[in-house]
């Protein structure tokens, strides 16, 4: 049981940065893609309907950590307090971006919550990647399994580099989604990106193989699952230059994939790894809950999370065609009479569904 829910959580984060990882990407282009607030607002409304069940999926793997493995859920949110607090501002002020930037016509109004969404999906991919090296590379652990570091004891090269690796794949996962979603220029400029940041990505994940296999002391040769990254990484440009947008977004997914799933491969059977001393390390097995609770976890999640998966494959179906310029058509702004209570009515925020939908 403690080894499955090991594979249960590892599967959960990979599933959230698969599907949030285009959420956002499409968060730090969406200004970049979109010359116009029109254009701006096509890009946001592909990820309308889809952003926040995505974000599920981290909220469930904290709550499997907590309740399988509450060792190491206590070790690791006292020790990333800090930097989880700025996990969680990133995660609100891009959330509350997508619902407020359509409530006023200002420019300047707009201008702020696309510059907020921006900052807010970067920092969340770039702070979770960074948390995920530090289990993998080592924190300080004393015996009792408490954290004995600071917030700068985080900030490690490999755990950075970790968290930027991230970012640049989020980046071309959000680029493919957006020539798979879009048309016209929007979709253009997204190709043009995703075939620009194809191989300074390979390159990225490339890096990260080796510097991970140096970190566990496994010389510099990447394994199997690594080099599937790479290569789906530079598969992309080529797919993207081809005009199958589909496949393209497909390699970036096994890109994502990969890459998290290489630092829980290379973490098992530890949780966290202990820089003070080899012996600290947290495990499966010195972190986990007891058996009961686990098997009583167990039918729960068999229970419900086929349905889960049910419901947000439904969504994906319903929002799966691409979006056009005209269908924003008619959804700005409307003005409310004078001495109304309010000046307008909202616009579109990146919340609602495209026209037609």
């Amino acid at each position: 049981m403690q080894v499955f829910w090991f594979i249960v959580i590892a599967l959960f984060f990979t599933g959230f940065f698969v599907l949030e990882g285009f959420d956002f990407g499409v968060g730090l282009l969406h200004g970049v893609v979109g010359k116009t607030d029109s254009e701006r607002r096509l890009a946001i409304n592909t990820i309308g309907p889809l952003w926040d069940g995505n974000e599920v999926w981290l909220i469930v793997a904290g709550a499997g950590m907590f309740a399988a493995f509450p060792g190491w859920y206590a070790t690791m949110f006292s020790g990333f307090y800090l930097a989880l607090v700025l996990l969680l501002f990133a995660l609100i002020i891009r959330g509350v971006s997508f619902e407020y930037r359509g409530k006023r016509e200002g420019v300047r109004w707009r201008r702020t919550w696309d510059r907020l969404m921006t900052l807010g999906s970067l920092l969340a991919p770039l702070l979770i990647g960074v948390a995920l090296g530090d289990l993998l590379h080592g924190v300080p652990i004393g015996a009792n399994q408490e954290y004995t570091g600071n917030f700068w004891d985080l900030l490690q090269p490999y755990a950075l580099f970790v968290g930027l690796t991230i970012v640049l794949i989020c980046v071309l996962h959000g680029s493919t989604f957006l020539a798979l979603k879009t048309t016209g220029d929007v979709r253009d400029r997204a190709e043009r990106l995703a075939r620009r940041a194809a191989p300074i990505t390979a390159l990225a994940v490339l890096i990260f193989s080796v510097w991970t296999q140096v970190t566990i002391n496994r010389g510099v040769i990447p394994g199997l699952i690594q080099v599937a990254a790479v290569l789906a990484a530079i598969a992309v440009a080529w797919l993207i230059a081809d005009g199958r947008e589909g496949w393209a977004f497909t390699m970036t997914t096994i890109a994502m994939a990969t890459t998290v799933l290489t630092i829980f491969i290379d973490l098992y059977p530890r949780v966290m790894v202990s820089s003070t001393k080899a012996a600290y390390d947290l495990t499966v097995q010195n972190t986990a809950s007891s058996p009961y609770t686990l098997k009583v976890m167990t039918i729960v999640a068999v229970l419900l999370f086929p349905v889960v998966l049910l419901y947000q494959g439904w969504t994906y179906y319903v929002f799966r065609r691409r979006i056009a310029p005209s269908d924003l058509e008619g959804q700005e702004p409307v003005r409310a009479p004078a001495g109304a209570a309010g000046a307008e009515t909202p616009g579109p925020g990146a919340a609602e569904a495209p026209a037609g939908d």
